[in-house]
């Protein structure tokens, strides 16, 4: 449960929340709920097939370079991830069974789920299909706890989809985030104001939400291992390693997160990009390593259920010189093999190169504006 009450909390810049006039009234503890469904895509396959249900299964290709958009809790307990090589997959779980994703079924799920949430608060901020942020400080309702409001949507998501949810309450985004997590799946928890910093700290920072795999290495060889060394650590440190995102790590590290949760955000592009080990020099290696790229940006879109009309490619050379590639159609990219055969358009005409490729990135952008328009409805990840 959390109940009103003044907040000492400071913004990321450093400075306590403002307050209207001199005399104003203390700012209200915010509530804020985190809802993420379980295994989505793949739990809409097994409630749809029950030949599929309390079975290995993967949403993806099977393909030699497919990919797994997202897997079973069954597949999940021998290491299957989304993300993961499908042929890596299947060797490790010889019993995987795959299913080509159904976007339009995962969005008209995501659709009934967001309609459950508006019953209770018009502030709603989607990160992708099956996953939102909810600010129920005010509630249309008038139900007195955050928690009350998280058990009752995940009891009408149950009834209304055969689906199962799990929900993180706290007083931000971040601990709301984390809280989620904490239970999964079908579980609810609550992170209190008195709870959240002590929370934090018993935390590794790989389980902290904006902290990426790179992120969490560079961390760990400057000694930074949990929540609690993150704390020890100075502004300025932080700002010197991470530099925009320093400041945000050292208030998440005590607790403190004073972002909105922000109703009809628009996503103005998706992109993926990854630092090779050693540098690219031939085109041949240079395109097998940018083909998983293209397919983690498609999946993006495809999750989303957005289409851009421009592509960008980014390369990062040895010497960290840095360029980008841009081409735009008249309307918007409507197939993977569109966007494949722009990338390597893109790439193949900076080749020969002269010096190696550290990192390659791609990104599209110009999003159709109808979808952008609605971009806050249909993105409920994988």
């Amino acid at each position: 449960m959390l109940a009103h009450s003044p907040s000492t909390d400071k913004s990321a810049n450093g400075t306590a929340p403002q307050q209207q006039g001199a005399a104003a009234e203390p700012l209200r503890q915010r509530k804020i709920i985190h809802i993420d469904m379980d295994a989505f895509y793949a739990s809409v396959e097994q409630r749809d097939n029950p030949e599929l249900r309390d079975k290995p299964v993967a949403v993806g290709g099977s393909r030699e370079r497919g990919v797994v958009a997202a897997a079973s809790y069954e597949a999940r307990r021998f290491g299957v991830r989304s993300a993961m090589p499908s042929v890596t997959a299947k060797r490790q779980c010889p019993d995987l069974i795959f299913v080509k994703p159904r976007f339009d079924a995962y969005k008209a799920v995501s659709l009934q789920i967001r309609e459950i949430f508006a019953e209770h608060t018009p502030l709603i901020e989607p990160l992708s299909l099956d996953e939102a942020y909810l600010d129920v400080t005010e509630n249309l309702q008038g139900i007195a706890t955050a928690t009350e409001i998280a058990e009752q949507i995940r009891s009408k998501i149950r009834a209304e989809t055969q689906l199962t949810a799990s929900a993180g309450v706290s007083y931000n985004k971040f601990l709301a985030k984390l809280a989620s997590d904490h239970r999964k799946p079908d579980g609810l928890f609550v992170i209190t104001p008195k709870m959240g910093p002590a929370f934090v700290e018993n935390l590794p920072v790989g389980r902290f939400h904006g902290v990426g795999p790179a992120t969490t290495a560079k961390m760990n060889r400057l000694g930074i291992e949990t929540g609690l060394d993150l704390r020890a650590q100075t502004l300025p440190f932080l700002q010197q390693h991470f530099g925009k995102s320093g400041t945000y790590y050292y208030w998440i590290a005590r607790g403190i997160d004073e972002r909105p949760v922000r109703a009809n955000r628009i996503r103005k592009s998706v992109g993926a990009e990854n630092t090779f080990a050693a540098d690219l020099f031939a085109f041949e290696a240079a395109r097998d390593a940018l083909i998983p790229l293209i397919d983690k940006v498609w999946r993006q879109c495809e999750s989303a259920g957005t289409r851009g009309r421009t592509v960008t490619l980014k390369i990062k050379f040895a010497d960290f010189e840095q360029i980008t590639r841009s081409r735009s159609l008249p309307g918007p990219i409507d197939a993977r093999a569109v966007l494949e055969t722009i990338c390597l358009d893109l790439l193949r005409a900076q080749f020969p190169v002269t010096k190696g490729i550290r990192l390659l990135g791609v990104s599209m952008s110009a999003f159709e504006q109808d979808d952008a328009d609605q971009s806050d409805q249909l993105p409920l990840g994988i």
